[in-house]
């Protein structure tokens, strides 16, 4: 067990594990809006508070004087109390509630060293002479008297209960700051809730407590008093000593000197002996230690719930525009790009029935009648390709916008993924540029065709044979071939399908032979899909670039958890 007195290199390691710590702690975020993440940052900042304005501080300082924070509920009398122990008004009372005045620090003028630079309360500004009504939480005041002992300071902070969060925020960042904390209440509130949670982290936390009972009627004050002790006990601060003020009429603004003479002799003695100070600061400072280690697996903790949040948010698009790329995938086998106006502009060609019925014994006149048409007729060959470009365009475009459609859908429900759509309300929809985007990557896909036709026809007789049809009308049957198949579809439409993948397979067949039309068939799929991935890789790195902006940090629950660890050993 680490001990106050310790220095040299075992304080050196502390002191350095500890800092290592604080780092730790300031660069933990936690952006996703998760269930309870509001008191998970809480926790942070109240742990960087204390790390920054104790632990650190009093690391580096072991010998700084004690600072007692006198601290309670609204209207408790903590300022007329510090003023009565000093035996002159140096903090101003709350005559109006809440009180936003700054905290009040009061010191020895041997001691101003320890507290005019930002060794404590480092994030507080330092003002001194007259109280100003421009006083705020964002300063310290700094009371320099000779009433006080050298050793300790005393440190009037403000409400724990008020009802301006910046004040109650500021208690109990004081509170995490002090050797000592000095908890004043009264007898008409001693028990209510609010104090006594404080109490409770400063028992679990080994902070050293004293306790002033204000304004006690005299005959109640053995009842009081042994009610508060048992309360007291009941916390595991039976060990905190018990100051009682009866009620009594204030004389120029202080309570009377007899009423507070136990306790200006318990501090003055506290401050003279350099033992009973180390033994404070011993206990304060080893249970402020001591809760580092659960106080960082929480937010060791909270960091794997925002790294799990963010995983859901990417997950959830990843798994939308797998689910259209594979749908676009079958759409290449079931027929469903050869319905409607490819199928129309396929038949103007060959036309239905008895023509079909002679494909097998007739091949001479489908390569005659397929050469007319890409020759004498380009119109309906545009056509054709055209009918077949909108088509597949038709495809991916809708189930990229179903994959976004579902995707804003389910992150509404997921953690973060509310406050992701509100910030970027383009993540609702497919981009802007997707349509001109589809229709380049079918233009493309069209030249690896043309390309895969021209490649494929390299030796004298096969390039006749292409000649004579023509790259165009081959990279147009071809196409169609790549996507015939009767799946799916219904009605007239059945016949109207399967002639044209018999006189598109016969007519490839003619030019390239079985084997090379089935391996042609193959690669214009998986280019097509290649290139359709590529696409839709693109629409998922919007909402992946989204949830990047939220800087959730995978190894940060391990940095906290080593860091802790580090604290622990060097102990």
């Amino acid at each position: 067990m680490w001990r106050v007195s310790g220095s040299g290199e075992g304080g050196a390691r502390l002191l350095a594990a500890v800092t290592r710590l604080r780092d730790a702690v300031d660069a933990a975020s936690l952006p996703v809006d998760v269930a309870r993440v509001g008191d998970a940052r809480t926790e942070r900042e109240r742990l960087l508070d204390q790390l920054d304005d104790y632990v650190i501080p009093r690391l580096t300082s072991l010998d700084a004087p004690l600072l007692a924070v006198v601290g309670g509920s609204t209207g408790a009398g903590k300022s007329t109390l510090v003023n009565s122990v000093v035996g002159r008004e140096v903090s101003l009372p709350g005559v109006l509630r809440p009180t936003t005045r700054s905290p009040v620090l009061i010191h020895h003028p041997e001691d101003a060293g320890w507290f005019s630079d930002q060794r404590v309360l480092p994030r507080l500004a330092r003002i001194t002479g007259k109280h100003s009504s421009s006083d705020g939480p964002g300063a310290v005041r700094l009371v320099s008297t000779d009433a006080i002992t050298p050793g300790l300071a005393l440190l009037d902070a403000p409400d724990i209960d008020s009802v301006v969060a910046a004040n109650r925020d500021l208690a109990a960042q004081l509170l995490a700051a002090a050797d000592l904390w000095i908890f004043v209440t009264t007898a008409a509130r001693y028990a209510d809730a609010v104090p006594w949670d404080l109490l409770r982290q400063a028992s679990e936390r080994g902070t050293a407590v004293a306790v002033v009972l204000d304004r006690v009627p005299a005959e109640s004050l053995d009842d009081i008093r042994t009610h508060l002790a048992a309360m007291l006990r009941e916390q595991r601060l039976d060990q905190a000593p018990i100051f009682t003020i009866l009620e009594s009429p204030l004389e120029d603004g202080l309570l009377p000197a007899a009423q507070t003479q136990r306790l200006r002799d318990w501090l003055g003695a506290l401050a003279g002996d350099a033992q009973a100070r180390a033994d404070v600061v011993r206990q304060t400072l080893t249970g402020a230690l001591a809760s580092l280690d659960s106080r960082a697996a929480t937010l060791a903790e909270a960091s794997e719930v925002q790294v799990e949040a963010a995983e859901a948010l990417v997950d959830t698009a990843a798994g939308a525009y797998d689910d259209a790329l594979a749908r676009v995938q079958e759409g290449m086998h079931d027929g469903t790009l050869l319905r409607g106006e490819v199928l129309a502009r396929w038949q103007e060609f060959v036309g239905t029935g008895e023509f079909f019925r002679q494909v097998e014994s007739t091949v001479s006149r489908v390569r005659d009648r397929v050469t007319a048409f890409f020759k004498g007729e380009p119109a309906k060959a545009e056509h054709l390709g055209e009918a077949l470009q909108t088509g597949v365009e038709a495809l991916v475009t809708n189930r990229a916008d179903l994959a976004a459609h579902s995707t804003a859908r389910t992150w509404r429900d997921l953690p973060g993924g509310g406050q992701l759509l509100g910030a970027a309300p383009a993540l609702l929809r497919s981009s802007a540029d997707l349509d001109a985007s589809t229709a380049r990557l079918v233009r493309d896909w069209q030249g690896d065709i043309l390309e895969m036709v021209r490649n494929e026809g390299r030796d004298r007789r096969t390039t006749a044979r292409i000649l004579a049809y023509g790259v165009n009308g081959l990279g147009v049957v071809l196409m169609l071939v790549t996507f015939a198949s009767t799946a799916g579809i219904t009605g007239a439409e059945v016949g109207i399908a399967g002639g044209t993948a018999v006189v598109g397979q016969k007519l490839l067949e003619a030019v390239f032979g079985d084997q090379a039309v089935r391996e042609l068939a193959r690669q214009a799929r998986e280019r097509l899909a290649e290139r359709v991935a590529a696409l839709y890789a693109a629409e998922r790195a919007r909402y992946e670039e989204a949830v990047a902006t939220l800087a959730v940090r995978a190894g940060q629950a391990k940095e906290l958890e080593q860091a802790a660890a580090d604290v622990r050993s060097a102990r």
